[in-house]
């Protein structure tokens, strides 16, 4: 039976905007029949994917998602500059081989791209419908061909469009999946699942009414503001819970420990300290997890987040989200017993525990 970390966090954010809805307000969300504030799992997976703590620790193990290869292979074939170097914003990279001739370069940047998804319509399309999550192998195999074609100059034989690979060190793709509609076989299972983050008392969004003012303006016709806005925002103490079926992400790492336990290394580093980015500039709410409990074992997993259907409404709000959800914990686990063999926590409220033993506790593995 597969092993499973769970982890359960707590985390104040300061008034924010960190992910907006299509009118440009805080995402909200009714639970326990009040209005809560929420962040998407998608806002949070991509903060954390993108962060500088998974390029630290995964560097030569992270994939990219675009719907734009095709363009990027156009360019490295028109120019002449390997495709890794473009992937990589390589400024002033020198070329490498022969550039193609414009309509060769199209065609073959075309007929690459297609291998990848449905093509948008018009002739010669570069770009894909769908996002692709291409794995380092997978660019590195794009780029091997890119030098072939430049070469030969011969179109691309069918073993030359072989790119797609079912097995692959992407730690972003083990771990948070992958769907190619149109080559299910190279699809990859997601190893972790995130919830939506949902504070644990209700929230009421706020409007912010605000001004600027033109600095060249000195008063002398005009005593206005030089732009008026308005925007919402919201503060909250949130609570998000992740399941990592252990076992599925090293296979989808092709039983690579090592790597499997520096996934899970940068993933709970990434969740306790980065913020989604969204409106940072004007709120600057970037705040680390204040409580952290992680567990391990094979029983069935469950999220604990019952313990918050009743909005909390002390004045030691985060005192009080720590006491409930060990609360909930413990009389779940006198029902069903334990849903795990160990477990670990940090409060930051107490200062008790540390990061590195939560840490070193998701990365050990026993059998």
């Amino acid at each position: 039976m597969s092993e499973f970390i769970q982890l359960h966090m707590l985390v104040s954010y300061p008034p924010s905007n960190l992910n907006r809805d299509d009118l440009g307000r805080p995402k909200t969300a009714m639970m326990g029949g009040a209005q809560r504030l929420r962040v998407s799992s998608q806002s949070l997976k991509r903060a954390w994917r993108t962060s500088d703590i998974f390029a630290g620790a995964l560097a030569g193990h992270l994939g990219i998602r675009t719907k734009e290869m095709g363009t990027l292979v156009y360019r490295s074939l028109a120019s002449g500059v390997s495709l890794l170097e473009i992937v990589q914003g390589t400024r002033d990279a020198p070329a490498t081989f022969k550039p193609v001739p414009e309509e060769k370069a199209r065609k073959w940047a075309s007929g690459i791209a297609g291998i990848f998804g449905k093509l948008k319509p018009g002739d010669d399309a570069l770009e894909i419908e769908q996002l692709a999550h291409f794995s380092p192998e997978e660019i590195a195999a794009i780029d091997a061909l890119v030098a072939k074609l430049a070469a030969t100059g011969k179109d691309p034989g069918e073993d030359d469009k072989k790119l797609l690979m079912e097995r692959h060190t992407a730690a972003d793709i083990a771990m948070f999946g992958r769907m190619l509609a149109a080559s299910p076989i190279y699809n990859t299972e997601a190893a972790v699942q995130v919830s939506h983050a949902v504070t644990v008392h209700t929230v009421a969004v706020e409007d912010d009414y605000f001004t600027a003012v033109d600095d060249l303006n000195r008063g002398e016709e005009d005593l206005g503001a030089g732009h008026l806005g308005e925007t919402e925002f919201a503060s909250g103490l949130f609570y998000l819970y992740v399941c990592v079926n252990r076992d599925l992400l090293r296979d989808n790492l092709g039983g690579d420990e090592a790597l499997t336990a520096a996934s899970l290394r940068a993933l709970v580093e990434a969740a306790t300290k980065v913020a989604p980015t969204g409106k940072q500039n004007s709120f600057a709410s970037r705040a680390y997890a204040s409580y952290l409990l992680a567990e391990r074992g094979c029983q069935q997993p469950r999220s604990l987040s019952v313990a918050y259907l009743k909005p909390l409404q002390d004045a030691d709000l985060l005192g009080s989200a720590i006491r409930v959800l060990k609360e909930t914990r413990d009389k779940m686990d006198a029902v069903y017993g334990k849903c795990s063999d160990a477990c670990c926590d940090m409060n930051a409220h107490a200062g008790e525990g540390t990061l590195q033993e939560v840490l070193d506790f998701v990365a050990g593995h026993h059998a």
